[in-house]
């Protein structure tokens, strides 16, 4: 999708001053949110980190000490 930028800054231009300000702010976000997204992949180095503790503890009671913890 071709963005006409000239197109873009005429419409800004009849905005009123306040407005062109969310504008801004709006943009601001979508960049922010851009760069936050961009290269940062979850990593899964940690898989299979607590292969020693499988025997001794269930699923459900980590679960359970996970909550504790949190403090939910």
């Amino acid at each position: 999708m071709s963005i006409d930028i000239d197109n873009l800054e005429e419409l800004l231009g009849k905005l009123p001053e306040d407005i062109r300000g969310e504008v801004r702010d709006f943009v601001e976000f979508l960049v922010a949110k851009k760069r936050s997204g961009d290269g940062h992949k979850l990593g899964q180095n940690w898989a299979g980190a607590l292969r020693e503790y499988r025997d001794r503890y269930t699923a459900l009671e980590l679960q359970k000490k996970a909550i504790d913890w949190r403090g939910d």
